[in-house]
């Protein structure tokens, strides 16, 4: 692409976007980010959600070439398990601008123009979870801070990987891997002491039973994306990487919990704990010591996991072992009234009550 010249704000089209300009969005995220796109993988993140379309745009120069874009993924959510509460909700993702032209404000322009088709479909809210150099730019538009997320880290062989994954918050991290993998061992054994017994079986596809455990948990929690076997089988069975593994947990008939792994790609050696869902406490520490066991089995070195700060699930994981990463670590969570008296507004502010794992964020795959 040629160095942009002096083209005028007002030569700049913003255009939503359909199935038919995937590719040419596909091309602009792979000039954007370092990390690889799977074949397919805007059409399964923006065409094929359960919870319909996602807003997408794009900036075009005046010679017709895709310079900036953004996207805002629906999703279902609700307020303490209140079928009256339950509406849309937009998250935001793939928020890029092609490094020749970025500073030029054009950032702002699809911001406004993907909240106001937001806004239109009649979504509730927009949330999302910018990077360090974006974040900033999202509040000056507006955007309110409502809390943040930290990554989470469990030790399972202390070699190079972990050596260098706990590096990364220090030195005396680094040199005390060995420690840190016997203190989550110990902490495994405890968590395999307070695990109920199980019939486990690995998901090809949710069904029914996983709708009924979701509605189950739902009154549980002020702020919750709605599980369902369509949405389940949708974020992470039939994703382009494939590499998500589920797997459920039985009490005879009755599913007790579910537990969603990515394992590790080829040739790296870190696992994430993505999802988790039970009943009561025996059906999640048998959850989530069946998620270590396979991310084990598969070669992980270390396994992460992402939590809202003062949440249950962050309570969670350090109880079974996970330390919560360095505050460099830590990103910013935002959010974007669309209807201002919806209840879902009101309750998204307050992050600690929110359910909220890897498996919520836009992404498909996490790292």
């Amino acid at each position: 692409m040629a160095a942009p010249g002096a083209t005028r704000d007002e030569e700049i089209e913003v255009a939503r976007c359909s199935r038919a300009d995937r590719a040419e969005q596909a091309r602009l995220y792979a000039a954007c980010f370092k990390k690889p796109l799977p074949s397919g993988g805007l059409e399964w993140r923006y065409d094929a959600s359960p919870a319909g379309e996602s807003v997408s745009l794009v900036a075009r120069a005046s010679d017709g070439l895709a310079i900036s874009g953004y996207a805002c993924s629906p999703r279902d959510a609700l307020v303490g398990g209140d079928e009256r509460t339950l509406a849309t909700v937009g998250e935001t993702g793939d928020v890029m601008t092609h490094p020749q032209w970025r500073k030029r404000g054009f950032f702002s322009r699809l911001d406004r123009a993907a909240m106001d088709e937001a806004r239109r479909r009649g979504w509730a809210l927009a949330f999302g979870l910018p990077n360090r150099r974006s974040a900033h730019i999202f509040l000056e538009l507006g955007w309110e801070r409502i809390g943040s997320v930290r990554p989470h880290l469990f030790v399972l062989r202390a070699d190079d990987t972990a050596r260098d994954a706990r590096g990364k918050d220090g030195r005396w991290k680094r040199w005390t891997t060995g420690f840190e993998q016997r203190r989550c061992a110990r902490a495994r054994n405890t968590l395999g002491a307070r695990a109920g017994t199980f019939h486990i079986e690995r998901v090809e596809r949710f069904d029914a039973r996983a709708t009924a455990l979701a509605r189950a948990v739902e009154p549980r929690f002020g702020f919750m994306v709605r599980r369902s076997a369509e949405y389940l089988n949708w974020r992470f069975l039939d994703t382009p990487s494939g590499l998500h593994r589920a797997f459920a947990l039985l009490d005879g008939a009755t599913l007790a919990a579910y537990v969603v792994v990515q394992v590790p790609r080829a040739g790296e050696r870190s696992g994430f704990l993505v999802d988790v869902l039970a009943r009561d406490e025996a059906g999640l520490a048998a959850a989530l010591e069946t998620g270590l066991t396979e991310l084990a089995r598969t070669g992980a070195s270390v396994v992460e996991a992402t939590a809202l700060e003062q949440s249950w699930w962050a309570q969670q994981l350090v109880r079974a072992g996970f330390a919560p990463r360095g505050d460099e670590h830590a990103l910013s969570v935002i959010l974007h009234p669309l209807q201002d008296a919806h209840p879902l507004v009101a309750a998204a502010r307050d992050t600690s009550k929110w359910y909220f794992t890897d498996g919520d964020r836009d992404d498909e795959t996490v790292g």
